[in-house]
């Protein structure tokens, strides 16, 4: 009763007239960044870091969490109509959805991601108004040396997750990481790295770091491999609807998919793909038309959809409670929450209720108003994909570099971008995954902060990393993270060799 009552009062916040207009704004911006290829909420909200660092916090966040379910909502339509899936979790609605396009039936598969993407939504953010509050009150009793475990943990995950290999993950991190030490030591008052420049002297901007390598070195990446032969769009005609049938063949699959996404989004780096591929498999075993899939069926659009946007509500879960990220987006919303002074964790709930629960009400109403944008106007976002290109990246590294400069007035800072800009390119050349670098420069001082105190109320003591049964057990859990992997790989390299050896020539 608590969490409802809270949410009523949460209500109030977000359906005041100025926090309404910010919620349509962030709905809007957010479906059409979703819609444009190469363009993510993560980078949309990266490059707005700097423009609304005056804004009120709460208005600022709703705006922030319209653009990220919005582009959720604006995803499909790229995946279905280009066959160009803007994030890794469309891929699978690109599968399906593109063949039912080309088989005249664009309506329906943008009718299904839109009101699967609005029922995922709707029961992830119910889920959250209930699991949030509850797992805030065990959060505050957590010891800072638990507290420094769970990040090593979420450091681990999230390196293993992201990129090719876990190697290239944990080097971006690490990179992250001395980032992050740049600039002077609160308790010693020494310099740490920074090479002699008295403008490092109170470190790096996280937003200068944020826009440089996600989204001045991800436009970078995305512009040099623009093809000059325009991509084919499928035309549609009329809004987006279906029939009884579509109907029929839907809704199972979009309250499976929601069922699979809300808990991978909420564990440390469970990420959206791997719900929506679960849930593809899963259709395609339950379905009675087999022959379809592969050729345009329906609930291969459906569930996938749904887990996708189930798995968005459950990012916001460890995000508000724990203070970790497990998403791109994510990580950068961390980053917002830092731009307002303000620290993601149990605390937040006690002391800034009316931000959190005004965010959370607003999740409610963007839904509302992302359904009534995307059914109606689907042809509108479909005329988007015409833009060229080359305008749009040209005009992002423009807006980056207008909003870098606006914070401190510094050259300096545009120095640090350009720097931080290529970094970002040569890691998406070369595969090396960009989230973990700036998890590493977000939470990598929170870890050190927490490492600080446990040994502090310990008075130096390191067994009390083993000592504390929670501590210990998480710890061992990311030891064995580190070294089950390579050991496994090495057992199966050798049993191969031995196969080899045994074989007759």
């Amino acid at each position: 009763m608590d969490a409802l009552h809270s949410l009523f009062a949460g209500f109030e916040t977000a359906l005041t007239p100025l926090n309404l207009l910010w919620a349509l704004i962030g709905v809007t911006l957010g479906t059409l960044v979703g819609v444009l290829p190469g363009i993510g909420p993560a980078l949309t909200v990266a490059l707005l870091l700097p423009v609304t660092a005056k804004l009120p916090p709460v208005s600022a966040f709703i705006m922030f969490a319209g653009i990220y379910y919005g582009g959720m909502f604006g995803g499909s339509t790229t995946s279905i109509l280009l066959n160009t899936p803007g994030e890794s979790s469309s891929i699978i609605t690109a599968l399906e959805g593109n063949k039912m396009a080309r088989r005249g039936r664009a309506a329906a598969a943008l009718a299904t991601a839109a009101i699967g993407s609005f029922v995922a939504g709707t029961i992830g953010t119910a889920l959250l108004t209930f699991a949030a509050p509850a797992i805030a009150e065990i959060a505050v009793q957590i010891p800072p040396s638990a507290k420094f475990a769970l990040i090593m943990l979420a450091f681990v995950t999230i390196s293993a997750t992201f990129g090719g290999s876990p190697l290239r993950g944990l080097t971006s991190l690490f990179l992250g990481l001395a980032v992050g030490l740049i600039g002077t030591d609160l308790q010693s008052g020494q310099a740490r790295f920074t090479l002699g420049f008295p403008e490092l002297l109170d470190g790096i901007d996280f937003i200068t770091v944020v826009i440089g390598l996600f989204a001045i070195g991800e436009t970078l990446y995305v512009a040099s491999r623009l093809r000059r032969d325009k991509a084919s769009v499928i035309k549609l005609e009329g809004g987006a609807s279906m029939s009884r049938e579509d109907w029929r063949r839907s809704w199972k699959p979009w309250l499976r998919g929601t069922a699979l996404g809300f808990p991978f989004g909420a564990i440390p780096a469970g990420g959206a793909e791997i719900p929506t591929f679960l849930s593809y498999t899963l259709e395609k075993r339950l379905t009675r038309r087999p022959e379809e899939f592969g050729k345009g069926a329906i609930e291969g659009v459906a569930g996938p959809e749904a887990a996708n946007n189930a798995a968005a509500a459950g990012v916001l879960v460890p995000l508000l409670t724990l203070g970790l990220p497990t998403s791109a987006t994510a990580a950068i919303l961390l980053a917002a929450f830092q731009q307002y002074g303000l620290q993601p964790g149990p605390l937040l709930f006690v002391t800034n209720g009316d931000l959190v629960w005004g965010l959370i009400a607003s999740l409610y109403i963007g839904n509302v108003m992302l359904l009534a944008l995307n059914l109606p106007l689907a042809p509108v976002w479909a005329r988007l994909l015409l833009i060229p290109r080359p305008f749009l990246y040209a005009g992002i590294l423009v807006f980056s570099t207008v909003g870098v400069y606006s914070l401190n007035n510094s050259v300096f800072d545009l120095f640090l971008l350009a720097l931080f800009g290529v970094i970002g390119y040569g890691m998406r050349r070369f595969d090396f995954p960009v989230t973990p670098a700036i998890i590493g420069v977000i939470l990598g001082p929170v870890a050190e902060a927490q490492f600080r105190t446990a040994l502090q109320q310990s008075n130096g003591d390191f067994s009390i990393f083993a000592r504390q049964p929670l501590t210990a057990g998480i710890l061992l859990i990311v030891a064995m993270a580190l070294i089950l992997p390579p050991v496994l790989r090495m057992r199966a390299a050798r049993r191969a060799a031995l196969r080899m050896r045994q074989e007759p020539v």
